[in-house]
């Protein structure tokens, strides 16, 4: 991860790997790996499917409806950019679909995180060519 222009947040380093899930959220869709040969949707990104070691993939765009899987709140300053939402909240979403994601949760007070809880898929400018997905409460 490194830091771009005035954002000053850590980004991602997109590369050809990677690259379909970023210019989707860029368009306000999720998207993630197929796998054509057994239906395993993945995330993140790799060459071979981790079910059944296929190289038949496809980037599709997913429902970006999901749970809450796990959190942890961040107490420590690691980047600049954090300084007004100290502490900071760290959420695994795991997708309808069934591949798990790092983010963060919006619009959500830390004392009403709860394991379990509904969320969705929202896409926040970070860069004119970055747009990061972050999730909040479905209700």
């Amino acid at each position: 991860m490194t830091t771009a222009g005035a954002y000053l947040k850590p980004v991602p380093k997109i590369d050809d790997t990677n690259r379909p899930h970023w210019e989707g959220a860029r368009k306000g869709e999720l998207q993630v790996q197929h796998c054509k040969s057994c239906g395993t949707y993945r995330y993140p990104p790799a060459r071979w499917c981790s079910e059944c070691l296929s190289e038949d993939i496809e980037w599709v765009k997913v429902s970006g409806k999901g749970t809450l899987w796990s959190w942890c709140a961040f107490h420590r300053q690691y980047f600049k950019g954090f300084d007004a939402e100290m502490p900071y909240a760290v959420v695994l979403v795991e997708l309808d679909e069934g591949p798990k994601l790092y983010s963060n949760l919006v619009g959500v007070p830390k004392d009403r995180i709860r394991i379990g809880m509904r969320v969705r898929a929202v896409f926040e400018p970070a860069t004119p060519d970055l747009t990061l997905v972050k999730f909040e409460e479905d209700i």
